[in-house]
């Protein structure tokens, strides 16, 4: 008959930390979140270490180059989404391995034949005043100009008005030539008080921006993460379809780690795509494996060779395979079993394979359990699509600003390979939906204020690494009553007051 677990699986909204012994070294400041990234033997380093145990999503809506970067800076890893052409997933890569620190590449360009509404409508898209004219409005054309908010009066112009006629001139443009330093760009930027600085080749086509406010962030970022070259680090998605063609252009581009993306890993396709990993490759490519939600699963892909293990199924904020084929289990009971079972795996074999918990993650604190559970890092997807780093359009629903979030599993998406079972080359129904999610703001500023969340969190533990809160960490299960009286309650919120004066 089949097997049933004695016990209910649990989220992580169903446990709490317990406050331990903090001592006067118990400090944020003193708090370190480096972890490993990819398996390693006992008494050797990890490959790769992150400097924080935050990766975002391998999905259309929150991973790609733009997010790559921005997560690099500030210690994490982004895995660009596999469910595009190999050709620009690739490209996606080797612009995030290309990339300059302080040369931006322009995502706001308009042609000179544009209008003023054109303006105001890529403005409102990028968030950015700063926009480069260029002869066919491309980031790489030939520049033209520059048009900024002091060229423009929206109450004083005509909605008609072409860019050519009040944008700022190449001839009064102060520019820098293609093999400028970062240092002497910003020499320039404050001798001549600019806001930006165009880079142009010798054919005047636009290369990059170097920014005013971007010399202050750049001495800002002490934790980012950069390879042996200095150049970020940045994963790549692929699947068990394509992989004999997509791995070999992800590595030439530069991947640094490749993911097995896959709402469900315990499968023979996996290890087969391992496997011609390690015959072509050896162990010079990682590449992580999953999903799974216990010790069969995580077994059998440390067995297949993988060099982490994600898990989860059916948690994700967009996520309905619960719903559609009732698989999955609790995110917080996967993390806690597979957990153990990377633990009994490093005890007889000396190899120590990170796991990385994908899903039900609703509030910072949740990131914190995760950890404490024995998480070596945490996938994000719904956490990150909020930014304005993600690839997603920015749009207003009644009244408040919103960022567009569709799952991979979702029929916007078509990531059939994600869901392939060794049939037809199509999505038979939905396993993800199309939605939307508040909007954030910076990337920086809210993984700023969720890592000192975690920081605060482990020192009330007594902790001063992941792998002392994982040793020492207590956690308790909590009844219904306990999560209500652990909210506002019992008050009336000035929020819901009624204003008597309307």
């Amino acid at each position: 008959m089949a097997f049933f677990y004695s016990e209910p699986s649990h989220t992580f909204n169903e446990y709490l930390l317990v406050p331990g012994y903090s001592s006067a070294e118990c400090q944020t400041k003193n708090v370190s979140l480096r972890t490993p990234l990819v398996k390693y033997k006992k008494g050797e380093e990890p490959a790769i270490t992150m400097n924080i145990p935050l990766v975002s999503a391998i999905m259309q809506s929150v991973s790609n180059d733009t997010m790559a970067v921005a997560l690099a800076r500030e210690g994490g890893v982004s895995f660009i989404y596999g469910s595009q052409t190999i050709e620009n997933e690739a490209a996606m890569v080797k612009r995030v391995k290309d990339y300059k620190a302080g040369f931006v590449k322009s995502d706001s360009n308009i042609s000179p034949e544009a209008t003023l509404q054109d303006v105001i409508k890529l403005k409102e898209k990028t968030g950015h005043s700063t926009m480069a004219v260029t002869d066919n409005g491309t980031a790489d054309g030939k520049l033209l100009g520059i048009v900024t908010g002091r060229d423009y009066r929206v109450t004083r112009m005509e909605p008609s008005t072409k860019v050519k006629e009040f944008m700022t001139p190449f001839n009064k443009l102060v520019y820098a030539k293609e093999g400028v330093t970062l240092k002497e760009a910003n020499d320039m930027i404050w001798d001549n008080k600019l806001n930006a600085l165009p880079i142009i080749n010798e054919n005047q086509q636009l290369l990059y921006f170097v920014f005013r406010k971007d010399y202050e962030s750049a001495k800002d970022n002490p934790n980012e993460l950069l390879d042996e070259s200095k150049r970020y680090v940045v994963g790549a998605g692929i699947n068990t379809r394509d992989y004999a063609e997509r791995v070999p252009a992800l590595i030439e581009a530069g991947a640094d780690v490749l993911c097995i993306d896959s709402s469900e890993g315990f499968t023979e396709w996996q290890k087969i795509t391992i496997e011609w990993i390690r015959e072509h490759y050896g162990e010079n490519v990682k590449v992580g494996a999953g999903n799974v939600v216990d010790r069969d699963g995580f077994r059998f892909l440390a067995e297949a060779g993988a060099d982490f293990i994600k898990v989860g199924i059916g948690g994700g904020s967009i996520c309905i395979t619960r719903e559609q084929k009732g698989i999955g289990r609790g995110q917080a009971t996967a993390t806690i079993e597979v957990a153990q079972a990377r633990d009994e795996y490093y005890e007889e074999t000396g190899i120590y394979i990170p796991i990385c918990s994908d899903g039900g993650i609703v509030h910072d604190y949740h990131m914190t359990l995760a950890l404490a559970m024995g998480a070596d890092f945490i996938m994000l997807g719904r956490y990150f699509s909020r930014f304005d780093e993600s690839p997603t359009n920015k749009v207003v629903i009644n009244g408040q600003y919103m960022k567009e979030y569709w799952g991979e599993g979702s029929a916007r998406a078509r990531n059939w390979q994600r869901y392939d079972m060794g049939g037809d080359s199509k999505l038979s129904f939905e396993e993800g939906v199309d939605s939307y999610v508040p909007y954030a703001g910076s990337l920086k500023d809210n993984v700023a204020l969720s890592l000192n969340k975690i920081k605060s969190t482990m020192c009330n533990c007594g902790a001063l690494s992941i792998l002392d809160l994982q040793q020492n960490a207590k956690i308790t299960l909590v009844s219904s009553t306990s999560i209500v009286e652990g909210g506002a309650h019992d008050v009336v919120l000035k929020d819901s007051v009624p204003n008597q004066n309307k």
